[in-house]
């Protein structure tokens, strides 16, 4: 597990380096001190084109890769999905992405990354209303109980994310610690998410629409 924490924290750090953020707000993310991108050679070299594309291109990268580096078909398909329901695209697209499976685990702190929520569920750990799920991006439902099995219980990642006080937990997850229960309350508002830096999905659907 330590070298899958290893790669885990990798994938995050080149996520992070390509788009010269703290996307996920580690305390000890490099991009604490160095706010430039790789292949800089400091903050005088930014510039960056400011075109609406590039903005619009930009917050489309960052949300996709927020949530574990979705692959650009996937992607495309929560954009559809969202424009086709009723209300706003920006807040329904928002709402499907948190009810991806590893999401509510990364929320409920049962693992300490997105991407480690992924493996937990890929690896058959993790159970919904009692019954074992194995895709990440399965949709959770308001009222649905997410769990762990009991070898997933004894796993240092696990316990250790749930201790962490790195992140808060969302309000709209109800969490039982000590039984390693998660209740998805219901679909949060782009306002609920507790994102460490801005999202701006609005421009995810003008990317799309375009």
């Amino acid at each position: 597990m330590a070298r899958d924490g290893a790669k885990r924290s990798t994938r995050k750090l080149k996520i992070s380096r390509r788009l010269g953020v703290n996307l996920w707000g580690q305390a000890k993310s490099p991009f604490n001190k160095r706010k430039y991108k790789p292949g800089q050679h400091g903050p005088t070299s930014r510039g960056g084109n400011n075109s609406d594309y590039a903005k619009q291109h930009r917050a489309k990268q960052m949300l996709k890769g927020y949530y574990g580096n979705i692959g650009e078909k996937k992607f495309h398909k929560y954009y559809d999905e969202a424009n086709n329901m009723k209300g706003n695209a920006s807040e329904n697209l928002i709402g499907l992405l948190e009810r991806r499976l590893d999401a509510v685990i990364y929320r409920a702190k049962l693992a300490p990354t997105v991407f480690s929520a992924r493996q937990l569920v890929s690896h058959g750990h993790v159970l919904v209303n009692g019954k074992r799920v194995k895709i990440s991006s399965y949709q959770v439902k308001p009222g649905d109980e997410i769990t762990v099995g009991e070898k997933a219980k004894q796993m240092p990642l696990v316990v250790l994310a749930l201790e962490s006080a790195e992140r808060p937990f969302a309000d709209y997850v109800k969490v039982d610690s000590t039984n390693f229960v998660a209740t998805f309350v219901r679909i949060p508002e782009l306002s609920d998410v507790p994102y460490p830096v801005q999202m701006q999905p609005e421009l995810v659907v003008e990317f799309y629409s375009r």
